[in-house]
């Protein structure tokens, strides 16, 4: 899918492209209400539409992005709403049938960085900084049976995410795997990676994995 994308504006990569996989083949998702988190070009709300969903909502926190999925869904002939705020922020008050999201996930050395650009990958030294509160917050806004959807570096670790979701009530598994060479980011920060023991000496490649959780 090509995409209209701004600089400063997160790229689709392999970990959008799995995920988009997944969703696709999602049962609940023809004829939800549904949600992507971080939207970026607006990719996954894309594949959302595309794949017979009833309505779809995007959020991000970069007003380029913003700007970038309305121009791509209008390109498309899609009605997609996209909204500014930070993670559900814009959405706490509604609740949807799917939500999808592909978060920040890398983790890197100290604090949240000056360039705005960086926030579209930076996730704290753990990778997990965006992760936790997604898997907090997301869970009060899905509807009876809804499904939520997210990709991460299995760096992050797997099973806190399941855990992190367990303990808000969702029923969660990992269910697509993928391993890649490194992007650009997880290249300029390998040797930092090593040396806090996070990835192997040599390491050229990562595990992705996508989860989901669901109400039972």
């Amino acid at each position: 899918m090509r995409l209209l994308r701004p600089p400063g504006v997160y790229a689709p990569l392999e970990d959008t492209e799995l995920l988009a996989r997944v969703a696709r083949e999602e049962p609940r998702l023809p004829g939800a209400d549904v949600l992507d988190v971080g939207t970026g070009t607006g990719a996954l709300a894309l594949v959302a539409a595309e794949s017979g969903a009833a309505s779809v909502t995007a959020t991000d926190l970069s007003r380029r992005a913003v700007l970038a999925a309305r121009v791509n869904a209008r390109l498309r002939g899609h009605p997609v709403h996209v909204r500014r705020g930070d993670l559900l922020s814009t959405v706490a008050k509604q609740s949807f049938d799917v939500i999808l999201s592909n978060p920040p996930y890398v983790a890197s050395p100290g604090g949240v960085p000056a360039k705005r650009a960086e926030l579209t990958w930076w996730a704290g030294a753990d990778g997990r900084a965006v992760l936790d509160r997604l898997c907090v917050q997301a869970p009060p806004l899905l509807r009876p049976g809804g499904v939520l959807l997210l990709v991460h570096s299995a760096l992050c670790g797997v099973g806190a995410t399941v855990d992190a979701l367990t303990a808000q009530g969702l029923r969660a598994e990992p269910v697509a795997r993928e391993t890649v060479p490194y992007g650009p980011v997880m290249r300029r920060h390998a040797a930092w990676l090593e040396a806090q023991g996070l990835v192997d000496p040599g390491e050229t490649k990562e595990e992705l994995v996508v989860i989901r959780a669901w109400h039972s």
